[in-house]
């Protein structure tokens, strides 16, 4: 089904691997269609609460395909990023949990697919940044967008500026990732993680991830509204009488996910 991607589900977790080693996993526009596809089937599926991303080998994403960039024109390269934007912003709006395990480079869209998911898991061999003024572009998949919201005006335009590399221990240092692990422990944390995460009740997962997407550029006021239009939502489902008398009872809740 998939030419670039593994897509395997054990324990309620799908994970999907971006598979091109040979080319340090870099996204062609197939692979981009791809991982579309995949983040759409996780989404699709019941057997599926959450959903982590990785690369195959030594690099997580280390950026486009160069030899598709280079002979593009204008408008091509605009629809490319406008359709690489929407395909990462479905990693961003997934109602289930969505976590990158970087274990490698993370560079120019890998470092804009890994900022798309919720939370982001990095082996202490990773690097990270946007290179592409290097290459005599700007990112094209949110780079110029996300990582200021992560990691502060001042810190972005500074990776984006240089293009430098930076190591995890930096990213961490920004917040540009979460967690920082040995190589050998990256996938074992980031699927307890995600265990974690999926434990919960389905749609009040789904309700924070939308709550804090759409209240994130909004004046806090109108944020706080989404925030109790949800609680009050929340409060009709099976699953929320089902988690409050768990926890009177002093037992583990089972969700059915309404």
């Amino acid at each position: 089904m998939y030419e670039f991607l593994t897509f395997d589900v054990a324990d309620r977790i799908a994970t999907i691997t971006v598979n091109r080693p040979d080319k340090l996993n870099a996204l062609n526009d197939a692979t981009i269609a791809e991982l579309g596809r995949a983040i759409d089937e996780a989404n699709a599926r019941a057997d599926v609460a959450a959903v982590l991303l990785t690369g195959a080998g030594r690099s997580f994403i280390a950026g486009a395909d160069i030899s598709e960039l280079e002979s593009q024109s204008p408008l091509e390269a605009q629809r490319r990023a406008r359709v690489g934007q929407a395909i990462f912003r479905r990693f961003e709006t997934s109602p289930k949990p969505t976590v990158a395990a970087i274990n490698g480079f993370a560079l120019g869209g890998g470092c804009e697919l890994a900022m798309a998911c919720h939370v982001r898991l990095a082996s202490d061999k990773a690097k990270l940044g946007q290179p592409e003024v290097k290459l005599g572009i700007v990112p094209g998949y949110g780079g110029t967008q996300r990582l200021p919201r992560l990691v502060g005006r001042g810190a972005a335009l500074r990776l984006l500026l240089t293009g430098d590399m930076i190591d995890a221990a930096e990213a961490l240092r920004l917040g540009l990732v979460d967690q920082v692990v040995a190589p050998e422990a990256l996938l074992d944390t980031a699927r307890t993680l995600l265990t974690t995460m999926a434990a919960n009740a389905p749609l009040a997962l789904a309700g924070c991830i939308e709550a804090v997407n759409r209240g994130q550029d909004v004046p806090l006021e109108e944020g706080c509204t989404i925030e109790s239009d949800f609680f009050g939502l929340l409060s009709a489902t099976a699953d929320m009488k089902e988690g409050m008398r768990a926890f009177l009872e002093k037992r583990a809740a089972t969700f059915i996910g309404r």
